[in-house]
């Protein structure tokens, strides 16, 4: 069977038809004066994205990226939620900028959400939607698991686990990022028996989670001497393949998808315990001041030509309709050849990170990367 981006969001390889965006949602040309500001991930708005925006709704836009969401949220709680008009963070960090007031609620009347795969809306209802009120409107999803080169890393892919970055074999050959590779480890460790609790556990209790991540990192540090480099942004991820003699490592799938359009010998797939999955959305800051053409954004996003060059230019998963079919076949079998359906049954989707948890996750990061 086929895998497809729109059959795992959607359930069923006949989705909806693609969606066109009434003239409705546009606001009338004299009031597109004000620029939106977007604040947003490196790399997601290139400038043919920026002037096809520009052209379908009469708003000049500017891009101003960020590489982590820490990054983002320190940012935001600096300005008190101004200084940009639409942010783009994980649907597991939204509970976060509530407890600052960083965020407004959306205007969900304003949003054609005719142009969002179903599943995309409905699952990110957990951490987007608090109190009734829907603070994240989803842009994309993708996944954090294993990148490996074809010549130089020994993976038996229909084997693969995190356990498998630590190989011997693999020299000082390894890139990971910090934080999320004890999460990869706890996974392992969580299969093998050897964690006190469930490693979800770790994000609902202070008690199970110092008791999970003493026994991770203590594993982590065990392997520490065959990193090559750790990495924290997209670019610092690629670098460690391209050119600092990285051969294997836990990335996003993005770091693969580039490389591979670079030419670069490089696999990715997910590991048995699940590849981590993420989902990310526009989100509007609380003392935004241009929120109205944050809404022409989202409503263009949502069109099956925008949804297509994000995908282009990232190599995530677009949660617009009809963003696949425009895509190039190498694109389109990238998602192929990196996922099985067990895969995809098998996701480990990120937990709700409440700021507690962020902060004791980063003590250990920080114990782990000084060690």
């Amino acid at each position: 069977m086929t895998i497809t981006r729109r059959r795992f969001l959607q359930g069923s390889l006949a989705a909806g038809a693609a969606a066109t965006l009434p003239s409705s949602f546009y606001i009338n040309r004299a009031m597109a004066r004000e620029p939106l500001r977007i604040y947003a991930w490196a790399g997601y708005f290139t400038d043919r994205m920026l002037e096809d925006f520009t052209e379908k709704t009469g708003i000049p836009a500017t891009f101003t990226p960020y590489g982590t969401n820490d990054e983002l949220m320190n940012s935001l709680r600096a300005s008190d939620g101004s200084g940009f008009d639409v942010i783009m963070p994980t649907v597991d960090r939204v509970p976060g900028y509530l407890d600052f007031n960083l965020i407004q609620p959306l205007d969900e009347s304003r949003i054609n959400w005719s142009g969002a795969l179903e599943s995309a809306i409905e699952g990110s209802e957990v951490g987007g939607v608090v109190d009734g009120k829907r603070y994240f409107a989803p842009s994309d999803w993708g996944t954090e698991a294993i990148t490996w080169h074809r010549r130089f890393a020994d993976v038996d892919r229909a084997n693969l686990s995190y356990a498998d970055l630590w190989n011997p074999e693999h020299g000082q050959g390894v890139t990971v990022r910090g934080h999320s590779a004890l999460v990869g480890i706890g996974l392992w460790l969580e299969r093998e028996g050897r964690l006190p609790f469930p490693l979800l556990d770790s994000y609902r209790s202070e008690e199970a989670m110092r008791a999970n991540f003493d026994v991770i990192v203590e594993e982590a540090i065990k392997h520490k001497a065959m990193l090559v480099q750790f990495w924290d942004t997209e670019n610092e991820a690629q670098a460690a393949f391209r050119t600092n003699g990285a051969i294997i490592g836990q990335t996003w799938d993005s770091t693969a998808f580039r490389l591979q359009q670079e030419g670069e010998e490089i696999a990715y797939g997910a590991p048995k315990e699940g590849a981590l999955a993420w989902m990310e959305g526009f989100v509007i800051p609380r003392n935004a001041r241009n929120p109205d053409a944050v809404y022409e954004l989202i409503n263009w996003y949502y069109t099956p030509e925008a949804g297509a060059m994000f995908v282009e230019a990232t190599g995530y998963n677009s949660t617009a309709k009809g963003a696949t079919e425009l895509l190039p076949e190498a694109t389109r079998q990238f998602f192929t050849d990196s996922y099985t359906e067990q895969d995809l049954a098998n996701l480990w989707w990120w937990p709700i990170q409440e700021p507690w948890y962020v902060a004791l996750r980063n003590e250990y990061q920080d114990r782990y990367l000084s060690a």
